[in-house]
């Protein structure tokens, strides 16, 4: 089952996660409130289905909400997602293969709409 997590992180902030079962496919940056980890998830919601996918490891560019596909240091692929003004909202972990991380970005593009969300901040 594909949900969104808004757990604690340090310094009283926020963060998002997109899980399957008990997996982290992707997760954001901190936030200072919980209203803007809310936001993300909004807007992935809205905006992941049908974003363009970038892989920058064959020097691909785009615009607008992205999914990009990079090169991480140790030479496996990760994912990131973007917005519309160039802020990475989430990213994934790394991948041996870069059909997995595909299929990470398929997954949040088909299950991210209808995921639920759990506050799980009161749990920390």
């Amino acid at each position: 089952m594909h949900k969104f997590k808004i757990v604690a992180a340090a310094n009283d902030q926020f963060r998002v996660q997109f899980v399957y079962n008990a997996e982290v496919m992707v997760w954001s940056e901190n936030y200072k409130s919980k209203s803007s980890a809310q936001n993300c998830i909004d807007s992935i919601k809205k905006n992941a289905p049908e974003a363009a996918v970038v892989d920058l490891t064959k020097e691909e560019t785009g615009k607008g909400y992205r999914f990009e596909i990079d090169e991480a240091k140790n030479g496996e692929t990760f994912v990131r997602f973007r917005a519309a003004n160039g802020e990475i909202m989430v990213r994934s972990e790394t991948y041996k293969s870069k059909s997995s991380a595909k299929n990470c970005i398929e997954s949040v593009k088909k299950n991210a709409p209808g995921a639920g969300v759990a506050d799980e901040t009161a749990k920390a």
